[in-house]
């Protein structure tokens, strides 16, 4: 395996393998910009459903239990319906999907429509990393490799803000419409670019069921416990403490079940290559940045500057529209510097401007963050593009799908994880910030009594004076524990920093096309 990245032939690609590869990656885009879309509109979902906030967060959960169970899935149903049939088949359920979310009656019909839009979606996603790996050779990857960079970088990032415009003028509902143009646009030109092949039922007997059950189950439940477990208390709640046994239980049992068998599910074996396992690494803590930001920054400018999901999605744009400009270049780049050091460089700056956003107050607000949105803009190209390749390099062609369902899983899972754990560092540390600024909040203290002097000239009621007083330090406890936030993504981010810095370097230039002993990849 360890040549194979560089010594098989893969023919340049023509037009038709173009056209199928943008389609794919346009796929991947939508699947992407689904998941954060839906966050600046759910109360008015919510609203529309007649469902509580806690209700609602399955609209968001629904969709990604769904998208992390398909995931490993994706590589296995593409041989067996074949890649045309099954990026059509997905694509069409995706448009489908999307028209039903947009005509959900209740809550249930939502959660179920979701699930269904998430088991495409999340198909397309590594269906377009699979075609990058499987139709361009290693000269021409990092170019389709930045092109899938757009989807996992630029989507999350003006997802809310396209979702905020949309629901503010127009209607919730169309947030669902918009992928309808490009879902037909994305089936047809996968049922162009793509070659005609027959399906492979016999692999039906063949199948790996007890690790797609274990598979299924055990992410199933562990993104649950991830999305839910901070709503329901942790431990305390006895669903959230029996998903846990469950999920462990169940993925223990999977990583035996793969390693023990000959025709794997997914090959984990994979992990053994330097490369892939310290890029896989580092692509956890990319999760934790991109996913992370993405969730803590809207909730900040919303509790504690009042910020409409509008405002909020112009303050995110910061982030997302100057890539389009970075991602082409760094392709170019990789030419002349090492794909470790550009990769380093890019977390770096993703790092600094995750620490440098963890100096909050009362009149940091939108303005400040735009020069913080520009260094993350900057950084995240430089992050994906040559991580993507470094990790991949030596992954022989006949792997590809288990690479592309490993490498993106764990990008999303390291995306869960980095939430769950945001969302309670917010709220412990909040508690925590308040309990010691109340320590200092007594009779007798200086300060304290000086503030209370002013607050009640002004309300004209000691009590009223009292209550803005209890307010303001909530308020304040609250910014010191987004700052603990912004932090711990900004020491992820490090981590995954030194992890790119030990992977192998790249050869500086690349050999001609020799005799592949690797497996053709299906067309």
């Amino acid at each position: 395996m360890a040549d194979a990245g560089f010594n098989n032939e893969i023919p340049p690609p023509g037009r038709r393998d173009w056209i199928a590869l943008l389609s794919a990656i346009l796929g991947a885009f939508m699947a992407i910009l689904d998941i954060q879309i839906i966050n600046s509109s759910l109360k008015d979902i919510q609203g529309a459903l007649s469902a509580t906030i806690e209700e609602g967060s399955w609209i968001s959960t629904s969709y990604l239990v769904a998208e992390i169970i398909i995931i490993p899935l994706a590589a296995w149903l593409t041989t067996i319906f074949s890649p045309r049939r099954f990026a059509i088949t997905i694509s069409t359920i995706f448009v489908i999907a999307s028209l039903l979310c947009s005509m959900a009656w209740n809550l249930e019909s939502m959660i179920v429509f979701r699930a269904l839009q998430g088991l495409a979606g999340g198909a397309l996603i590594p269906f377009a990393f699979t075609l990058i790996l499987t139709k361009l050779p290693p000269a021409q990857r990092p170019k389709g490799m930045a092109m899938f960079a757009i989807t996992a970088t630029f989507a999350p990032s003006i997802g809310p803000t396209i979702g905020g415009w949309l629901t503010e003028n127009f209607g919730w509902e169309y947030i669902f419409y918009i992928n309808i143009f490009p879902g037909i646009l994305m089936a047809a030109g996968l049922m162009y670019g793509l070659d005609k092949a027959k399906p492979r039922w016999d692999l039906l007997r063949q199948g790996d069921y007890i690790g797609i059950a274990t598979m299924a189950i055990g992410l199933g439940c562990l993104q649950v416990f991830l999305e839910e477990g901070h709503r329901e208390d942790w431990f305390e709640s006895r669903l959230i403490t029996t998903l846990a046994i469950i999920a462990f239980i169940s993925l223990c049992s999977f990583v035996i079940v793969q390693l023990t068998r000959d025709d794997p599910l997914v090959n984990l074996r994979l992990l053994k290559d330097r490369n892939f396992l310290l890029g896989s690494l580092a692509n956890i803590g990319l999760g934790v940045g991109l996913y992370g930001t993405v969730f803590v920054l809207p909730v900040y400018l919303a509790q504690i500057q009042g910020y409409n999901a509008l405002q909020i999605g112009q303050v995110i744009m910061w982030m997302g529209i100057p890539q389009l400009l970075i991602i082409p270049l760094v392709p170019i780049l990789m030419r002349f510097i090492d794909a470790r050091l550009i990769c380093a460089t890019g977390f770096f700056l993703f790092a600094f401007a995750s620490f440098f956003s963890g100096r909050l107050n009362l009149d940091f607000a939108g303005d400040q963050f735009i020069a913080i949105q520009i260094f993350r803009a900057f950084g995240q190209p430089m992050v994906l593009v040559p991580m993507s390749i470094l990790a991949t390099a030596m992954i022989a062609p006949s792997q590809a799908g288990s690479a592309s369902s490993l490498y993106n899983i764990l990008r999303n899972l390291g995306g869960a994880i980095g939430i769950a754990a945001l969302a309670t560092i917010l709220d412990s540390r909040a508690k925590y910030y308040f309990d010691f600024l109340r320590e200092h909040i007594t009779p007798g203290n200086a300060a304290f009594e000086q503030r209370m002097h002013l607050l009640t000239a002004q309300l004209g009621d000691p009590q009223a004076a009292l209550q803005l007083l209890n307010n303001q330090v909530h308020q304040q406890a609250a910014i010191m524990a987004y700052n603990d936030a912004f932090h711990l993504i900004a020491i992820m981010l490090g981590f995954s920093m030194v992890f790119v810095l030990m992977c192998r370097a790249l050869p500086k230039e690349e050999p001609e096309p020799a005799a592949s002993t690797a497996e053709p990849a299906p067309s």
